[in-house]
């Protein structure tokens, strides 16, 4: 027997395009209640007004993940407005592809500050309410470059890496708690990131995953029943070549 979701309260990060929003939106039709964090404040009062237009509450944060402080801050707002989290996506994330010396070494650490450390900043923010409820969930993007490196992807790979190695340290932390942490591993989404690092081209997106794709399989887990979670997993476009 599947969950129903509606009238919980999740906190999104990157929740202002791409995989995101496309998560926060499907949630909200779900008739969860969205916290939405992330850098860009128009696209998050863009996400905000159809995540209303669904008839839930939602508010927002416009935060850089990267600092700690900030992000309690943020967190601090969002649970004033919407109350605890019961559901927790970990989406947010930068790339940018060169060869380990040609890429600068200050935007070789801030994907990682980004990718991974915002992401623990978030985590260890939130988590304790989820700990106080005694149950929630946990679902971290992570990539199929967190599987396996690549040319060009030291830094995104070293992160996406490190994203898998928390969530399965993490898991078995608060299994005690009733608490379900996931880590999904999709390859190229058409986004507006695989576009501009040429990961796709613009006139073949529609050939790759896309956003609202990985929305669905991210609901679909959500209600699973409370006894089973999924530990990892990959997501690929069928034939995108």
């Amino acid at each position: 027997m599947v969950q129903s979701l509606k009238g919980k309260t999740a906190f999104v990060t990157g929740a202002g395009k791409g995989i995101g929003r496309a998560i926060a939106l499907a949630l909200a039709n779900e008739g969860v209640n969205i916290g939405l964090l992330a850098r860009t404040e128009t696209d998050l009062k863009e996400t905000i007004s159809r995540a209303e237009g669904l008839g839930v509450k939602a508010a927002y944060a416009a935060v850089d993940i990267s600092s700690l402080t900030d992000v309690e801050q943020s967190v601090k707002k969002l649970t004033d407005e919407l109350g605890a989290a019961d559901i927790l996506i970990n989406n947010a994330g930068i790339g940018k592809f060169a060869t380990l010396l040609d890429m600068d070494p200050e935007e070789w650490k801030r994907i990682i500050d980004v990718n991974l450390m915002g992401l623990y900043h978030v985590t260890r923010t939130v988590l304790p309410q989820l700990i106080e409820k005694n149950r929630g969930d946990i679902v971290n993007i992570s990539s199929t470059n967190g599987l396996n490196g690549a040319a060009t992807s030291s830094a995104y790979s070293a992160s996406k890496f490190g994203v898998i190695g928390l969530t399965e340290s993490l898991a078995q932390e608060v299994r005690k708690n009733n608490i379900r942490v996931t880590a999904l591993t999709p390859s190229t989404v058409a986004t507006e990131l695989a576009i501009k690092t040429n990961l796709i081209a613009e006139n073949n997106d529609e050939k790759y995953m896309q956003p609202e794709d990985i929305a669905e399989f991210v609901v679909s887990q959500l209600k699973l029943h409370q006894r089973i979670y999924v530990k990892q997993a990959s997501l690929l476009a069928t034939n995108p070549f």
